[in-house]
């Protein structure tokens, strides 16, 4: 179809013509208030709810302990979905929330530790990567984690995989034990928590190891 002839059959709108468009709209609602209260509720969620909670942020409750001390369960959080729409790079040591690579309708919480194109290895409780720019290892620092480091794992991530790790070491299913996590699974980072009371908080996984 030429866009261009389109374009030109698309004529704009009088404001008269709005003008009576609204009228009639508001003796309708004044006569069926229910049925207009009915469609400003369906209007709101496919116009606003449904587009922000899949494009830009969406609310997850922590649960259980793995994040511990970081996170804690029951922990209410807003996650930003948009930077990861965007394309927007993810750190070393960032949180994310994600969809668990052998269930996608169950979703995690875990610190992204090892980046596309690295080699993890986690052993006698201890957690190194190797690249490029540290061809001998690089140690990550766990001083955010509690519990021993547990488990073992020799991984080179491919350049759309992370490796992730729950804060709670002796207590997280992760990438120590079921592999690597597909970068299109992550849905976000933790952008406010806003529950409980006393732990409101922006950016509440961030560390500064």
């Amino acid at each position: 179809m030429n866009q261009n002839k389109e374009a030109v059959d698309v004529l704009p709108t009088s404001n008269s013509s709005l003008s009576n468009h609204y009228n009639r709209f508001k003796i309708w609602r004044d006569e069926h208030t229910f049925l207009s209260l009915i469609l400003e509720v369906v209007v709101l969620v496919v116009f606003v709810v449904i587009p922000v909670r899949t494009l830009v942020a969406q609310p997850f409750m922590v649960s259980g302990d793995s994040m511990l001390p970081t996170f804690t369960n029951n922990n209410y959080l807003i996650v930003n979905q948009l930077s990861q729409h965007l394309g927007g790079d993810l750190d070393r040591y960032e949180v994310v929330v994600f969809k668990y690579p052998g269930d996608d309708t169950k979703f995690y919480i875990k610190r992204l530790i090892g980046l596309p194109g690295e080699r993890v290895v986690v052993a006698n409780g201890e957690v190194t990567i190797y690249n490029e720019e540290y061809p001998e290892g690089l140690p990550i620092n766990s001083d955010y984690a509690q519990g021993r480091t547990i488990g073992s794992s020799d991984l080179t991530l491919s350049e759309t995989e992370y490796f992730v790790m729950g804060d709670n070491r002796e207590n997280s299913s992760d990438s120590r034990f079921w592999g690597a996590l597909p970068e299109d699974n992550i849905v976000g980072s933790p952008l406010i928590r806003v529950f409980p009371l006393s732990s409101i908080s922006l950016n509440p996984g961030n560390v500064n190891p």
